[in-house]
């Protein structure tokens, strides 16, 4: 029985996949989830592209790397993939957790795990009656927000299945926090009522942390993290532009970490989750955010020829070159002065101040081969590839 890695399309993450599948002796099957017609009926099961015929594939498979990028395409794929008998990672159960922030949230803090004070209301900012009159919620939502988040402190409004950083909001006045609320229609990546939170004095940095587990073991957290660090926003995705650094963490924070895996890995074999947490600063800084600008702007500098080669769209063509490349770029943007200056800050930070660390997302599909691979040395897809193996031995 084979290893099937299902995608929607064929990114840097699922070419990663499969030339380390290579590398490893793994003869991994592919399932182009996003194109194929997937029938039941009386006569049984089947599924097949315009092209091809896919059920001695799915025949074949025992265990789905579940890659979809869409939330909703991969829950649905991974309880399609268990209905078939097959064993997915992640499992449709902890897609479902992971798929809510305010379900991950819920989770962690049952088990006493660290995580922001959030508030979630139910109820949507406005309501349609039947005779199409629109009643406004926003006031009292609003109401119910500051009740237990102070304004003065800031309140971070949240798309509860967002990602990349889309639709979170900071509100410091009234006014701000109404508007924000406004924005939050239902839709897919905010299904239901509006989520709120306190915000996480965090400095310029927050962090992307890999656990995972293979059957039969303990879990494993790694040992370096991914900062995403800049003063564009409050937001420190890299999305929106910010530059990305090692980070060493301490043991408390592996262990608190590995504890987060186990959580919302409950019940399944084998799992691998990429947490991303924030730690409460607050004043506890060991440098004048002056000096700190400085170098983040000479690392900028630096990352730049980085972001030519990631633009670089023989990547397509070639992805061997082209990544040959990428870690040549990064190894050079690694090695720069203000790299080390700032991850030494870093460092420093998280040390000064391991015990005011929060977690407040769990991305059950991590993409890591352009940032987390090469900032961190862990290669994900050998953990993915590996967890697959020891379901199937």
């Amino acid at each position: 029985m084979s290893i099937a890695l299902l995608y929607e399309r064929s990114e840097n993450d699922e070419a990663g996949i499969k030339q380390t599948a290579q590398q490893l002796g793994i003869d991994l099957k592919f399932i182009p989830f996003r194109k194929i017609a997937i029938t039941i009926s009386k006569d049984g099961f089947n599924a097949k592209t315009k092209g091809k015929d896919y059920l001695e594939t799915f025949n074949q498979t025992a265990v789905v790397l579940n890659r979809a990028q869409s939330k909703n395409r991969r829950l649905q794929a991974s309880y399609i993939m268990e209905m078939l008998d097959k064993k997915t990672i992640n499992t449709s159960q902890v897609e479902f957790t992971c798929y809510s922030k305010l379900r991950t949230l819920l989770k962690l803090w049952k088990t006493g795990l660290p995580v922001p004070k959030t508030v979630f209301v139910p109820c949507d900012a406005s309501d349609f009656m039947k005779n199409h009159k629109e009643i406004h919620n926003e006031t009292d939502i609003a109401d119910l927000f500051q009740t237990e988040i102070s304004l003065d402190a800031g309140i971070v409004i949240k798309a509860d299945a967002g990602t990349h950083g889309k639709m979170i909001m900071l509100s410091k006045t009234r006014e701000e926090l109404l508007t924000n609320i406004k924005e939050t229609k239902p839709n897919i990546i905010n299904p239901i009522g509006v989520v709120a939170q306190e915000l996480i004095k965090k400095w310029f940095y927050d962090l992307r942390i890999i656990v995972y587990k293979e059957k039969g073991k303990q879990p494993f957290c790694h040992n370096k993290a991914l900062a995403r660090a800049g003063f564009k926003d409050f937001r420190t995705n890299t999305f929106l532009g910010n530059l990305v650094f090692e980070a060493k963490l301490p043991q408390n924070v592996i262990n608190l970490a590995s504890k987060c895996g186990d959580t919302l890995g409950k019940g399944s074999d084998a799992w691998i989750f990429a947490l991303d947490a924030m730690i409460n600063v607050v004043d506890n800084k060991q440098i004048d955010e002056a000096s700190l600008k400085t170098q983040l702007d000479l690392a900028a500098q630096a990352y730049i020829p980085v972001q030519k080669v990631k633009a670089d769209e023989t990547r397509l063509t070639d992805f061997l070159a082209w990544n040959n490349r990428l870690e040549q770029t990064f190894n050079t943007y690694a090695n720069s002065n203000s790299y080390q200056k700032v991850k030494s800050v870093i460092d420093e930070n998280i040390e000064s101040n391991e015990n005011a660390l929060v977690f407040h997302e769990a991305n059950s599909c991590p993409e890591f081969w352009e940032n987390t691979r090469l900032v961190t040395g862990l290669n994900v897809a050998i953990p993915l590839l590996k967890a697959a193996q020891s379901l199937i031995g």
